[in-house]
């Protein structure tokens, strides 16, 4: 008599890569009785757009829910395959109730700072266009309905030195920081599985956090156009612009490429947000810095020094 497959366990690879570590991993964590797909997009491929790969996985994906119309689904994805399944469900939300849970590992889902460096004018240059985008609304729309975890390393005290730690973060996921770990080796790194399996004992979608003066700034300051998330470990060369009552800041800073930066810190000085904008978008955060000086009262007010 044939085994029954309890699941389908989709793993895919991102950029500059194939399918051979990703699956060592889904391997590692796939009950007896799971069917793992991880294929291989190619790895040229992955220089020039996310689209023809978003559909290449489509298509698998329809493949295999014909074969397996019943059986449900576990998705891991790491780095831009992370991004590709994101952009999978989002353009099928009836394959919504097929999903178990979602697992994407060192994924810039906010947009990645390398990429922001390769087209620091969004003019569409590669990858680097695709990888650069916000995708932070549409993981959060998902994570509303299928639970998620989102993986992240840290090597620097911001990054796992190629993707920035706060862009990995996003509401009603769950989210687990693993030090020590660089963002290539994530895709296959035992230390995962036991995240990954206690994770999978009882998925749970997040509620988002309660909104105060420290998530609303941060609010303002994401919805600038070509915010990109920041290593945070910038933070401690930053300056206070903004001190509100409740002992939340709002801190600048300026690089030696003249690139603006800016950080919110807690009532404790810790740092919760870090971002920065291009050359051509800095007048775009001059006006929102200006904007939390107007709407709300800040008990100390200091210049904005940002040219």
């Amino acid at each position: 008599m044939a085994t029954q497959t309890d699941f389908l366990l989709f793993a895919q690879h991102g950029w500059s890569d194939n399918g051979n570590d990703i699956s060592k991993l889904a391997q590692a964590v796939a009950t007896p009785n799971s069917l793992v797909i991880a294929p291989s997009l190619g790895l040229l491929r992955t220089y020039w757009g996310i689209e023809p790969l978003i559909k290449t996985v489509e298509q698998l994906v329809r493949q295999n829910l014909q074969q397996y119309p019943e059986i449900p689904w576990k998705i891991i994805g790491h780095s831009m395959g992370g991004l590709i399944w994101l952009e999978v469900l989002q353009r099928n939300p009836q394959w919504w109730n097929k999903v178990h849970s979602l697992v994407v590992i060192g994924s810039p889902i906010s947009g990645a700072h390398l990429a922001r460096i390769i087209d620091p004018w969004r003019i569409g240059i590669g990858i680097a266009r695709d990888l650069g985008k916000n995708r932070r609304p549409i993981a959060e729309k998902i994570a509303q309905h299928i639970p998620t975890l989102s993986i992240a390393g840290d090597i620097n005290g911001g990054s796992d030195g190629m993707v920035n730690l706060t862009t990995t973060k996003f509401d009603y996921c769950q989210f687990i920081c693993v030090p020590g770990i660089p963002h290539a080796a994530l895709k296959s790194h035992p230390r995962l599985i036991p995240i990954i399996e206690d994770f999978w004992i009882n998925p749970q979608i997040n509620p988002p956090q309660v909104p105060n003066l420290a998530t609303k700034v941060i609010q303002r300051l994401q919805n600038i156009q070509g915010m990109t998330d920041a290593n945070i470990r910038h933070f401690a060369k930053s300056e206070v612009t903004i001190k509100f009552p409740n002992g939340v800041s709002l801190h600048t800073w300026k690089n030696s490429l003249g690139v603006d930066h800016v950080f919110v810190s807690d009532e404790q000085g810790n740092c919760l947000y870090g971002g920065y904008v291009g050359w051509t978008d800095a007048p775009q955060l001059k006006q929102a810095i200006g904007e939390l000086h107007k709407i709300i009262d800040p008990a100390i007010s200091l210049p904005w020094h940002c040219s």
